[in-house]
């Protein structure tokens, strides 16, 4: 390992703030990384690291569209195995991601080489992996030390009025850090009704996505823009109205569709968590840890002391393990400070954070040739996509960037995403704030609000549905949930289209 000097230039875009350390431990106070996750990391380490050379970036025009198949059989996984062969993927989905991942590796080995293969990896695990896994640990502890005490009862009115204080939380605390303070009020609140699946579903379009598109905070591909040079308040300033319209109709439609369930229910069912108490909130220490993940997280962006340690070809940046080692220490304050009886409350449980972890190691390894290939443009076995978002005259077509840069943040990693239609519509901040404003609203606007059509497009979707699920919520399936995606979200992106992106 050797460490360097860089110049004053900025972050590297891979670095963004979406981290955490595995949970996937069943022992409340000891987080720790997933043996799957560990096992598919250590066995591929010893066999390469004799042979890792410095990594480099792998060239997307040498790939064919072959080396996406891993990627696909990883998505197919998450949504056929659930409903075709439930018990065996319950017990064994982190062994099936591991699968995924060395079903690329190896051959990936050997035909583009051991030391390439090895850097990958490497990549992987420092700059994307290991950072997202800590944030989103330290986000799930602290938020799960906060119990909202009371005796709330979960009507139309007061779950519409929950999602839209998540939707403004989540720009200014992230839309992970919104979704996981709220999601167990919002469940504890609605445990006495029979079809409570679709509250969920709205929670995840609302709170979870489309709530965090007014800052960099909000969600990563915009911090990533925010590292690039886009001003702090330029997506407050110019895709508010988007914002507004969609939160806005969101929340009407949720409102109609509960309130035909509240009133088909009744609501006589006895409430299996009644609580006479006064309002109130136990465990508030934890508001404070949660501003302190946001400092943290707007640190590593801001504050560039210049020093990397280059770990086997992969830079890793002062500010990165500054902030991740913070991070850890946040998690262990939150759990060393917190009442045992408040998580005992809050019905707080690791499996969650375990499953996100095991899966998302697979996702992450299996997705870096499908970027890789996005990434090489005109020059790679993806070139329609690049050729989609130009006009006849080569002028970028705001549209095409909205529903590309979405369709691609629907299954892919929303950040690198919009990492590639940033650069792919010329990269240039201070042109694409200005004369390119259209376009990178165009791509802001995808990036974030289309990470709502399916659970895995951006991470809080799949933590809100494995928390659901762990309180016996019966969510909809992989695709059952695209339906609902579909017929809901779907239609409002067209009329965003016509109104703001043609």
């Amino acid at each position: 390992m050797t460490v360097r000097r860089i110049p004053d230039a900025g972050n590297k875009a891979g670095e963004a703030p979406v981290a955490a350390v595995d949970a996937a431990v069943q022992q409340q106070r000891r987080p720790m990384i997933s043996r799957g996750a560990a096992c598919l990391a250590a066995i591929s380490l010893l066999a390469l690291m004799p042979q890792m050379a410095m990594a480099a970036e792998i060239d997307g025009r040498a790939l064919s569209a072959w080396w996406a198949l891993p990627f696909a059989g990883m998505l197919l996984s998450i949504a056929i195995m659930p409903l075709a062969i439930p018990h065996i993927w319950h017990h064994h989905f982190g062994k099936i991601a591991a699968g995924w991942a060395l079903l690329l590796l190896v051959p990936f080995a050997m035909t583009q080489g051991v030391g390439l293969t090895g850097g990958m990896l490497v990549h992987v695990l420092l700059a994307e992996y290991i950072p997202f896994i800590v944030l989103l640990t330290a986000l799930f502890t602290v938020a799960g030390g906060i119990y909202v005490r009371g005796n709330l009862h979960g009507s139309p009115g007061l779950n519409t009025a929950i999602m839209g204080i998540g939707a403004v939380l989540a720009s200014f605390m992230g839309t992970t850090g919104a979704s996981m303070l709220l999601i167990r009020p919002l469940i504890r609140a609605n445990d006495n009704r029979k079809h409570v699946a679709h509250v969920i579903v709205f929670f995840i379009f609302i709170v979870s996505n489309a709530g965090g598109s007014l800052t960099p905070l909000g969600d990563p591909p915009l911090f990533l823009g925010f590292l690039k040079g886009v001003d702090f308040f330029w997506t407050v300033k110019t895709i508010f109205p988007e914002t507004l319209f969609l939160v806005g109709a969101l929340l009407a439609i949720f409102y109609v569709i509960d309130s035909y369930w509240y009133r088909k229910e009744g609501v006589q069912r006895a409430d299996p968590t009644p609580d006479d108490q006064a309002f109130g909130i136990q465990g508030g220490v934890n508001f404070l840890l949660l501003l302190a993940v946001a400092v943290l997280v707007l640190m590593s962006g801001t504050w560039k002391p210049g020093i990397s340690f280059n770990v086997f070809g992969t830079p890793v940046e002062l500010q990165q393990i500054v902030r991740d080692g913070l991070l850890i220490a946040v998690t262990f304050v939150s759990l060393a400070l917190t009442k045992r009886s408040v998580r005992e409350d809050n019905q707080f449980s690791w499996a969650p954070m375990q499953e996100v972890a095991k899966l998302f190691i697979g996702i992450f390894v299996t997705m870096v040739p499908v970027l890789a290939m996005l990434k090489a443009g005109e020059a790679g076995p993806f070139a329609a996509v690049v050729r989609s978002v130009t006009g006849p005259g080569g002028e970028p077509l705001p549209w095409a960037y909205f529903w590309f840069t979405g369709a691609l943040s629907s299954f892919l990693d929303n950040a690198p995403t919009y990492l590639v239609f940033f650069n792919l519509a010329g990269g240039d901040p201070q042109v694409l704030m200005t004369t390119g404003a259209a376009t990178l609203a165009a791509i802001s606007a995808g990036a974030v609000f289309m990470g709502a059509n399916t659970y895995i497009g951006n991470a809080p979707n799949f933590m809100v549905k494995a928390i659901a699920e762990d309180r016996g919520i019966r969510m909809p399936s992989f695709f059952g949930y695209m339906a609902w995606s579909g017929c809901i979200l779907i239609p409002l992106f067209v009329i965003m289209t016509f109104i703001w992106f043609r």
